[in-house]
């Protein structure tokens, strides 16, 4: 919105550390110092960079970004024990309200003391210790931690493998909690969730996404979920990719989205769904469901029948933008038909994963590098990492900074 139109709102006022605190840098190597603790350089790099920014004055509030899979500097990974210094210094500078630490060496004692973090820095609203060989007792740590915690809106636990008696704990804290929005407990060696899981979504009111990637989730723990999606009326962004599901627990799922005007984005990339799973969601969406913005159904072993049927939904659904459907089997018709919705405008370039090519007069398909979550475990060095057409799901769900 242009600030020089007559009646527009004014520019928000720059913030500014207190001039009376130290700088990041500097706290954290007086602590250091203090209890005789190795200084970290990759830490001390980070924080005199975001001590450059500060001084520079601040619009908004600050990520903090420690992580461990840095290509651009030399990386010395952070521990538990560089956690706890860390911890200590955040709770001084309330201007940061993020902290990605991802691919880091934390462990349970790290785990402790972030939990320590969510109890008393209570501004924190993204926290991201994704791959940090945090197991079940950490993750216990954590969600109890949340019990009470009523700022953070943003947590991912991808690839900690805090299995299934850690999962239970986060599942009790989701039916206490009220502020969390975003969830992310992929990869974490939790097996058939979905009954916990579930009667957290009939009881939670306030969580917008959550990621449920590699639970072994089969049909009859798709249908818990869906009995649960009946009642819930906030989610809008769930993925149970990489699971066990086929077309019999998608026909669960159609029949919910018939009545469900929640959900926005659906991940069932790399599952089994097949055609008669693809004929199922086309049906729903063609004739019941004006919610749904996007669907992933990469590699469902799905061939040119279920592709043509979920292209025909895309012409007569306006809300269904989104479609993602490379690794499955496609014939010419599929082909053709997904090139028609393109050159219609009833598919954009950006909003799938497939580009339409001609040799010798017949249409093929080739891969184009967009999706809902291209940038999940890695973001590029250079260039936009968060951009709408590789990080769709994301984009579509936005409900604030960081999130």
């Amino acid at each position: 919105m242009s600030s020089s139109e007559e009646g527009a709102a004014p520019a928000p006022a720059v913030r500014r550390a207190p001039e009376s605190i130290a700088g990041l840098q500097e706290d954290y190597s007086n602590l250091c110092m203090e209890k005789s603790q190795k200084i970290n350089l990759f830490i001390s790099h980070i924080l005199q960079e975001v001590d450059e920014k500060v001084k520079k004055g601040l619009e908004e509030e600050i990520t903090l970004t420690i992580a461990g899979n840095n290509r651009l500097v030399p990386v010395e990974r952070v521990t538990g024990e560089d956690f706890w210094i860390l911890s200590r210094i955040l709770k001084k500078h309330l201007y940061i309200n993020g902290l990605d630490v991802r691919y880091n060496l934390l462990s349970d004692d790290g785990a402790y003391y972030a939990a320590k973090l969510l109890q008393k820095q209570l501004n924190l609203i993204y926290l991201n210790l994704m791959f940090n060989d945090i197991g079940p007792e950490g993750g216990k740590l954590i969600a109890k931690a949340l019990h009470k915690n009523t700022t953070l809106k943003y947590l991912r636990m991808t690839g900690n493998k805090i299995e299934n008696k850690g999962g239970m704990f986060f599942a009790s804290m989701l039916q206490i909690n009220s502020s969390l929005q975003k969830l992310d407990l992929s990869d974490c060696d939790l097996e058939e969730s979905t009954v916990h899981l579930g009667y957290m979504l009939k009881e939670n009111h306030c969580l917008v996404e959550l990621h449920m990637c590699k639970h072994g989730i089969k049909n009859c723990g798709l249908q818990q979920l869906c009995n649960a999606l009946y009642l819930n009326t906030t989610l809008r962004y769930l993925d149970v990719s990489c699971n066990k599901i086929t077309c019999d627990g998608i026909e669960y799922l159609a029949e919910v989205l018939k009545s469900n005007t929640t959900l926005e984005v659906l991940d069932l990339s790399f599952n089994r769904i097949e055609n008669a799973g693809a004929n199922y969601l086309s049906e729903t969406l063609t004739s019941h469901n004006r919610s749904l913005k996007a669907l992933s159904v990469v590699s469902n072993n799905i061939e040119g029948e279920g592709l043509v049927a979920l292209s025909k939904s895309m012409k007569t659904n306006p809300i269904f933008s989104n479609i993602y459907i490379w690794g499955n089997k496609f014939d010419e018709a599929t082909c053709v038909a997904y090139s028609e919705l393109i050159q219609m405008g009833c598919l954009k370039p950006d909003n799938t994963d497939v580009e339409p090519f001609v040799v010798d007069g017949h249409v093929h398909l080739s891969e184009v590098s967009n999706g809902l979550k291209k940038h999940y475990y890695w973001t590029p060095a250079y260039g936009e990492a968060y951009g709408p057409s590789s990080n769709a799901g994301f984009a579509l769900t936005q409900v604030g900074q960081h999130i």
